[in-house]
């Protein structure tokens, strides 16, 4: 792995692991227009750049890591367990899943049910619960079961966490607020196994082509978390489900 190759993957993975289009499927495509394999490096460079995700959200949400903040992370932690229930159960047979049409597939499944929840099933904006410390148990749990499919790949975990906040009833901007806490335990417990995996493949042969990915990735996630609230305040989730079914076309079109 290159320096440059270090660089378009640690933005990558930055722009596209907090938003709903899936840093997965993005990642996995950009891997393949470079001409990369999935070599000890790669893995260990994967493990190194969601690290760095992880603590773009420690950053931009510092307030939410304190002790009065305890009911809140406690809610997160319940989301949480249906994925990593799951997730360890049918690890096997998720890895099976893996593959360009499936990813491709779930783009436009994606993105068509984001212009579906958009169009027929978000209720008024007076209604929508804006304020994250409020979510009700019988809300986080249906965020935590709708999180379940983003084991799919190309689904994405930001996706499938917002579909499912939308439903409950909160707003875009507090939808997406969850789905960045949640991906605090999800990533960490994610990037731990990984870590406990790949820690022989950290070599001084590959440490300034990591070190690059860390600090690249960690710029691009925490800016695109600020740009992405920004964003929600004057604009709905349309164009991301565009983007998620032109993305998804152009995948069956140019790999098949």
């Amino acid at each position: 792995m290159t320096i440059i190759d270090s660089i378009i993957l640690g933005i990558i993975e930055g722009f596209t692991e907090f938003l709903p289009i899936s840093s997965t499927g993005h990642l996995i495509v950009a891997s393949k227009f470079l001409g990369l394999e999935q070599t000890n490096i790669t893995k260990a460079y994967e493990v190194i750049i969601q690290f760095a995700a992880i603590l773009a959200v420690f950053f931009n949400y510092r307030d939410k890591f304190h002790i009065s903040k305890i009911p809140l992370w406690t809610k997160v932690f319940i989301a949480f367990l249906p994925i990593g229930s799951v997730g360890y159960i049918f690890s096997d047979q998720i890895k099976e899943l893996f593959s360009l049409e499936v990813v491709a597939i779930m783009f436009i499944v994606g993105g068509v049910i984001f212009l579906l929840v958009e169009k027929f099933f978000i209720p008024h904006e007076t209604t929508m619960l804006d304020d994250i410390e409020k979510i009700s148990m019988k809300q986080t749990l249906w965020i935590g079961f709708a999180q379940v499919f983003a084991l799919i790949p190309g689904t994405s975990r930001a996706g499938s966490t917002i579909i499912g906040a939308l439903l409950t009833g909160l707003s875009r901007r507090a939808s997406a607020e969850f789905s960045f806490l949640l991906a605090f335990p999800v990533m960490c417990a994610v990037t731990g196994y990984d870590l406990l995996k790949h820690y022989e493949d950290f070599t001084e042969e590959s440490v300034i082509a990591l070190g690059v990915g860390f600090v690249v990735s960690f710029i691009v996630a925490y800016l695109t978390i600020k740009l992405f609230l920004v964003f929600l305040e004057k604009f709905t989730f349309v164009a991301f489900g565009i983007y998620r079914i032109i993305f998804g076309i152009s995948l069956l079109i140019f790999f098949n």
